[in-house]
């Protein structure tokens, strides 16, 4: 079944994806960071013990695995694919992962809270995405009680998602204005409303590729609708400084622009060895060419989905063993090969 991230949509050219998070936990439950075995092993069980109403109630099937049967390269591939979290992956307590086929809704039991209901889509579309996770919450509520206070809402284990729970999340390709030395300056000024810019796998991680997250800093005090409407107006004038930055790169820098991306599309097309950071960036110039006009293929050709599919992790899980960082680097490269179509003289 195709994936999430494989849709086509409007804005991709800067909005790669959109995603919702809730943050939930259960009453009579310690928090995660109180929880003894126990009790994470009982919740763990309640929670899974939701699937088969789950999928029923969304009129879609649910897959259910428990972290601590999987191996490393099996979890790493969730998180490359933004369907787990890298401290989910991390935790040695008693966890497990409700996942859709396509994997655009994922529940992780016992992260940082109890509950994290992730919901993607592809582009810019975080109404849809809210809708769908609210659902799937709205089931689990029905199941469980949550711990919840008239006063501050939904208590969470981080003071910051208090509230809502709801942390939305823009997946964002940013060349042009990273190329010009803009990112942090951006950063400035989206923080003073609330908003933050963070690396490709969210708190704590760098941009790859030119990719970054744009979401809320807090929740508390405002309803969903205000959360997202404000991201909204800040990720739409986002594009507008990106575009109008990308246009001025071309007019101003045209020749040499055109001559990073088909240099990039050779390498990309002829490499017998590529490791992750150089791909991406590889990758990302070719799709700055792309979606500026730079440069056209004979086939379509979807970038974010082959980011995806070039980490570590998800290289070895289609190959179906482990091999070493240079065999790695040398199967993506012969990947790589394979999927660059003709360029259209």
């Amino acid at each position: 079944m195709p994936k999430w991230y494989e849709e086509t949509t409007n804005d991709l050219d800067v909005v790669l994806s959109s995603r919702i998070r809730l943050a939930r936990n259960l009453k009579n439950y310690n928090f995660s960071v109180r929880l003894d075995d126990e009790h994470a092993k009982e919740l763990v069980g309640t929670i899974t013990g939701c699937v088969k109403n789950l999928g029923e109630k969304s009129s879609q099937p649910f897959k259910v695995c428990h972290m601590n049967t999987m191996n490393d390269v099996e979890k790493a591939s969730f998180v490359e694919c933004h369907t787990i979290t890298p401290l989910f992956a991390e935790k040695k307590q008693d966890t497990a992962l409700l996942y859709s086929e396509d994997e655009s809704i994922s529940i992780m039991v016992n992260e940082e809270d109890h509950i994290q209901i992730q919901v993607f889509h592809a582009g810019m579309d975080m109404y849809h995405a809210l809708e769908k996770a609210d659902e799937i919450d709205d089931i689990l509520s029905e199941a469980v009680s949550y711990a919840f206070d008239d006063k501050f809402g939904y208590l969470t284990t981080s003071p910051g998602n208090v509230g809502t729970g709801l942390k939305a999340s823009y997946m964002v390709f940013l060349p042009a204005l990273t190329m010009a030395g803009k990112i942090q300056r951006l950063a400035d000024e989206v923080g003073k409303y609330g908003i933050e810019i963070r690396g490709i796998y969210g708190e704590g991680t760098k941009s790859l590729g030119y990719i970054y997250q744009i979401s809320n800093q807090k929740t508390l005090g405002c309803s969903e609708a205000e959360i997202i409407d404000n991201l909204n107006q800040i990720v739409k004038q986002t594009i507008i400084q990106e575009r109008k930055r990308r246009e001025y790169l071309i007019s101003m820098n045209g020749d040499e622009i055109e001559d990073k991306v088909y240099r990039s599309y050779g390498v990309l097309k002829y490499a017998k060895r590529l490791n992750t950071v150089d791909a991406m960036m590889l990758l990302a110039q070719l799709k700055l060419g792309i979606d500026g006009g730079l440069i056209r293929l004979k086939e379509k050709f979807d970038v974010h989905t082959l980011m995806m599919q070039i980490q570590p992790a998800n290289l070895q899980k289609m190959l179906g063993k482990n091999i070493t960082g240079t065999e790695r680097d040398r199967y993506r490269a012969e990947f790589l090969n394979q999927k660059m179509a003709d360029i259209v003289p």
